[in-house]
């Protein structure tokens, strides 16, 4: 019987785009006997998990949870994607996401590669998911992820329809006082998708490139010059106040701003993310 190698392993999952696991059993059943191992793939029907890769996995759910730490809590939200929204309802399929969400919060993990990376029984989350592509017969991908943390975080997870699982989840931090609006926050963000907290969080480069686009914009509306400057200011607000969470009117009495709902509390928004299903990097 030949050792089963970490190269032989490769070889095989090269030849056959198979998963690590997959592989792993295929080589042990036939003694390390490559041939036999490739035949024992074929005959299981494990399609090639390397062909599947090409194919789109823009449907999906997000898995959520918030944990408590050391400092106040800590909110989690990982991004599952498969090919249809057919499997991605499936108990299975949400069941695989909550266990790839458990394996990030054990390993504490603060983005993406670090959440591939952490340990999943045997393997490891990347090498989980390639097993669960030849489960569910669909390019399967962690999209993306967030992380926030404070006093207190609150999850707002939103569905399309109630067979479908999340497509849509909301986490803001606050501190203890912040806490009393942080679900009504969390459903703003939800609804209205702002990209930042304060307008001090704006990228420099994003409000010089809003100011230019707003000052050629007014002058190819025939605007006196001298004008344009004040007309300028106006449009930079009107972006804050759809772009910035705190700044955006509250959508359930307008009269307000989110920013209103914190200080009527005394409280403090801290940190926010929102993750929508496929709507991370294109592949």
């Amino acid at each position: 019987m030949a050792a089963i190698t970490a190269a032989l392993i490769k070889q095989v999952r090269e030849e056959t785009g198979a998963g690590m696991m997959d592989v792993k059993k295929a080589l042990t059943e036939a003694e390390g006997d490559v041939a036999r191992a490739k035949e024992i793939i074929r005959a299981k029907g494990i399609q090639a998990a390397g062909k599947r890769e090409g194919r789109k996995a823009q449907e999906g759910t997000i898995a959520s949870k918030v944990v408590e730490s050391a400092d106040g809590q800590t909110g989690y939200a990982v991004e599952l994607n498969s090919e249809t929204d057919f499997v991605a309802k499936t108990p299975k399929f949400v069941e695989f996401a909550d266990s790839v969400l458990e394996d990030a919060v054990k390993a504490e993990a603060s983005s993406v590669d670090e959440v591939l990376a952490a340990a999943s029984g045997e393997a490891t989350v990347k090498e989980a998911v390639e097993e669960a592509a030849a489960l569910f017969g669909e390019h399967v991908k962690v999209g993306q992820f967030a992380k926030v943390a404070g006093p207190h975080v609150e999850i707002y997870a939103h569905k399309k329809s109630a067979e479908m699982p999340p497509s849509i989840v909301a986490m803001i931090a606050t501190d203890e006082a912040g806490a009393a609006v942080a679900h009504e926050a969390a459903l703003q963000i939800s609804a209205m998708g702002a990209q930042w907290l304060t307008r001090e969080d704006v990228p420099a480069d994003v409000v010089e490139s809003e100011r230019r686009v707003a000052t050629e914009k007014s002058l190819a509306e025939g605007k006196p010059e001298k004008i344009v400057p004040k007309i300028v200011e106006g449009r930079l607000n009107a972006f804050y106040k759809e772009n910035v969470l705190l700044e955006q009117s509250y959508v359930k009495d307008p009269s307000k701003t989110v920013g209103d709902l914190f200080k009527e509390v005394g409280g403090t928004a801290l940190a926010f993310a929102r993750v929508e299903v496929g709507k991370g990097e294109a592949e």
